[in-house]
């Protein structure tokens, strides 16, 4: 990831912190409209706490992206877990939609073809973590 793609990820992330739980309510209709079978994957979550792990989650990426390493272990725990919950590959390619579509509705002008660059990096980065740490412990299971 570039230096100037990590300032857009802060910037435009700090212009969707103010409206966080609203853009993680946007996020998660458009999920499950794209995706109704990731519906069941949240039957029994608690919808109002599930945002807020999103939100931190995100932001926690964003706090790290200078540090990418070291926040390593961290997402690759999260893709172990996600495995455990019935998470598909399939379900990451939903999620990035829906993230990226979440962040156009809340960014609006900002939103820029670099701004959609920038974070389309960052999650297939993170995505694909996940999915190698979940792949390696359904192996080693």
């Amino acid at each position: 990831m570039t230096p100037e793609q990590k300032d857009i990820l802060r910037d435009t992330w700090r212009a969707v912190a103010p409206i966080a739980d609203d853009a993680a309510k946007l996020f998660y209709d458009r999920l499950f409209e794209i995706d109704p079978g990731t519906r069941p994957l949240f039957a029994r979550t608690k919808m109002p706490e599930q945002r807020a792990k999103l939100i931190a989650a995100i932001g926690h990426v964003i706090d790290g992206l200078d540090e990418f390493d070291a926040i390593v272990p961290t997402i690759e725990a999260l893709g172990r877990r996600h495995a455990g919950y019935d998470v598909t590959d399939a379900h990451y390619f939903s999620v990035g939609a829906a993230l990226l579509w979440t962040l156009e509705q809340g960014l609006g002008v900002a939103w820029t073809p670099a701004a959609a660059d920038a974070w389309s990096s960052a999650y297939t980065l993170i995505a694909d973590t996940m999915r190698r740490a979940a792949a390696e412990s359904m192996v080693a299971a």
